[in-house]
């Protein structure tokens, strides 16, 4: 039995060569190697005739070289060898490209199980590149359920399914099993060393799912527990202790009613300020909910203590936005205010952090600038950054640096299911804004396909003659940049629209722009010379335009429903009924119905809920949540039931044993330990 930290290097078959490439992959050590978990699994199992095979099916086929295989060129100079194999149903061609090898290893007469792609007609059936065994030597590529690797240049799926067998082997029985015995046994889960041999070798396809099943809950059940710890330690860690201030003046200087989800989320606010304890709070809420509202309170509650407060956005449009908003809010109690923003000039960046720096200012609005090395807060209380993953851990951790251990608070607009959020958003508390301010009226979403766009520019020209702004987005920056299907380019796009409006003032903005020239642009639509914007998602968060009353998606099949919900977000933020058009005609039955869903309802979490019952993982920001540890096997959105129990167990567990010092959990706070070691014990 081998050390599960040797080097992969050791293990026979490898050596420094192999080794390098290995490292690639993450794989370092023996247990690196074993949990490089399969991305897929191919069914090599079911065997047909060739009579039974369908084209484009991918499948195993029995059946006899008929003829002598024949090595040619084609005319573009492509080397290959072809045969024909037969059975008792039919004939099926088989090519194979640039293996002029393959030409002496399959004899005439001989019998093969061929596993490939089957294409052309009824009548004359082929399969390109297929792997094959002879019918009585069946063993490593077909007859069995395959996994499927993500690999590197230099190793093939073969090799390194024979290094993987190798690496189990090495192993024996000494795979740790880190579940507590009652934890596995109370949920019916697997031992260990079950679950990773069937992982990578199943027997059948129950012992896949018996496997996967446990590897996950192992997973999410550790993570869990990670972040139950690491949420114990935030929330004894020492915090500034603020005196309570009456919220009553503070809403008193409002022009509105703040709604109960407002006064819930800024009640746990101040008794977080107020405790002695760090404050690590989010405030998650749909579009239009009223979160910067609540920032505003806390800022209010640190300016009463004397303190002052960081407000961190991450575009300058988006910054110049709260500063405006927050000024509203707070300058009645006297705050003084400014804003510190990458695109200032030199002289005027180091008279704003001078006058920060001397405490001429209580709150200080701006962008990554405020990361700066000469930006000093003398008595920075209170640290808050909207949009928050948008921002990475070490960046809002440099801005919690600047003071002595100040409160956070986190907003995000992204509304996700709460037992995701628990987990993406570490230990944060979190507080939900599930109402929406009185009077907010509902973007009503319709969704038409290409023959009413004649009528849609009408309805544009309309809405722009009454004095209103329209936002038209697309899945692509430029013509052909998705080869495969045809997408309606923002570059594209903004010249159809051009020519269509001749006498209207149309720009686009995409993400390649530089930072300097995308701001430009939205700053110039937000100040209303510009009628008709059109845009790449870059616009999904971040712009604030209440006379925009129009937002067109172009094939808006291709968006998931919480990026499509985040876009029409962007209008109705006024007095005035606001529209939102979907542009798309689905193939896809599911395709359809999101966009249903998308016109019945405007509740961000129902939508959220079911985006991920019908779309899956990765919608929800475009990329990794910034400092959450990458998943081996689990999903953060498609295993989200598993994420639910393991969340329950881990509560459980950490009831019984808060800092899981027994022995039966010692394995467990080692697995622990690892994962924060991975990340420098920072998750969000």
């Amino acid at each position: 039995m081998a050390d599960l930290n040797s080097e992969v290097r050791y293990i026979k078959g490898i050596g420094e060569k192999r080794a390098k490439l290995l490292e690639k992959l993450g794989v370092q050590t023996l247990f690196d190697l074993i949990r490089h978990f399969p991305r897929a699994y191919e069914d090599r199992t079911v065997i047909k005739t060739v009579a039974e095979t369908e084209p484009d099916e991918t499948v195993c086929v029995k059946a006899t070289v008929t003829g002598a295989p024949v090595f040619a060129r084609s005319r573009r100079g492509l080397e290959f060898v072809k045969l024909r194999a037969a059975d008792d149903t039919g004939t099926i061609d088989i090519i194979f490209f640039n293996r002029k090898y393959i030409k002496d290893q399959l004899k005439p007469g001989a019998r093969y199980i061929f596993y490939g792609k089957v294409a052309g007609a009824l009548s004359l059936k082929t399969m390109t590149n297929p792997v094959f065994e002879p019918e009585d030597k069946q063993s490593d590529v077909t007859g069995r359920i395959v996994p499927v690797y993500r690999l590197t240049s230099g190793i093939s799926g073969r090799v390194f399914m024979n290094l993987m067998r190798r690496g189990l082997d090495m192993c024996g029985s000494g795979i740790p099993d880190i579940l507590p015995d009652a934890v596995r046994a109370e949920n019916k889960l697997a031992e260990a060393v079950f679950a990773y041999e069937n992982i990578h070798f199943p027997a059948d396809p129950n012992s896949l799912d018996f496997a996967r099943r446990r590897l996950i809950f192992e997973e999410l059940f550790v993570l869990a527990c990670a972040l139950g710890l690491r949420g114990g330690e935030r929330r004894k860690a020492s915090g500034i202790k603020l005196r309570r201030s009456d919220p009553d003046e503070f809403y008193a200087s409002l022009p509105f009613s703040p709604t109960g989800a407002q006064m819930r989320a800024i009640k746990a606010a101040e008794l977080d300020m107020c405790s002695g304890k760090l404050m690590n709070r989010m405030i998650q809420g749909d579009v239009g909910s009223g979160k910067t509202l609540a920032a505003a309170a806390c800022i209010w509650l640190s300016y009463k203590n004397g303190l002052q407060s960081a407000f961190m956005a991450p575009t300058e449009v988006l910054a110049a936005q709260h500063f405006k908003t927050l000024l509203g809010f707070l300058s009645p109690f006297g705050v003084r205010a400014c804003k510190l923003t990458g695109s200032m000039t030199a002289k005027q960046k180091k008279e704003t952090k001078d006058a920060v720096a001397s405490g001429e200012f209580d709150l200080v609005v701006g962008t990554h600038a405020l990361l700066s090395e000469d930006a000093i807060f003398p008595s920075l209380g209170l640290v808050i950054t909207d949009e928050q993953h948008r921002f990475g851990v070490g960046q809002r951790g440099a801005l919690s640096g600047k003071g002595q251990n100040p409160h956070v608070l986190v907003m995000s607009a992204t509304p996700i299911p709460r037992t995701l959020a628990l987990v993406i958003y570490g230990d944060l508390d979190v507080s939900v804004l599930d109402e929406m301010p009185p009077g907010r009226k509902a973007v009503k979403t319709f969704t038409i396909n290409e023959e009413l766009r004649a009528r849609l520019y009408g309805f544009v020209r309309k809405l722009v003659s009454q004095g209103r702004q329209v936002f038209a987005v697309c899945p692509a920056v430029e013509e052909n940049e998705d080869a495969e299907i045809e997408l309606r380019s923002a570059e594209e796009h903004a010249r159809e629209l051009k020519k269509e409006f001749p006498d209207l003032a149309v720009a686009c903005v995409h993400g390649r722009m530089k930072p300097k020239d995308k701001d430009a642009v939205m700053a110039a639509f937000s100040s209303g010379e510009i009628d008709i914007l059109v845009s790449t998602t870059v616009i999904e968060v971040g712009i604030d335009v209440p006379n925009a009353a129009l937002m067109i998606i172009e094939n808006a099949e291709r968006f998931g429903l919480s990026q499509l919900h985040q876009l029409r977000g962007r209008v109705g933020r006024g007095d005035s009924e606001s529209y939102c058009v979907l542009i798309s005609d689905p193939e896809s039955k599911e395709a359809r119905k999101r966009l249903k869903i998308m016109c019945e309802t405007s509740d961000g979490f129902k939508i959220s809920e079911e985006d991920l019952r019908l779309r899956g993982p990765g919608d929800f920001f475009g990329s990794r949540q910034h400092g959450l540890p990458d998943m081996r096997i689990a999903d953060l959105c498609s295993d989200v039931r598993i994420l639910d129990l393991a969340r329950t167990e881990a509560e459980r567990t950490l009831k019984r044993d808060p800092c899981l010092t027994s022995a039966e959990n010692s394995k467990l706070l080692q697995g622990i330990n690892e994962l924060f070691n991975i990340k420098g014990k920072t998750f969000n």
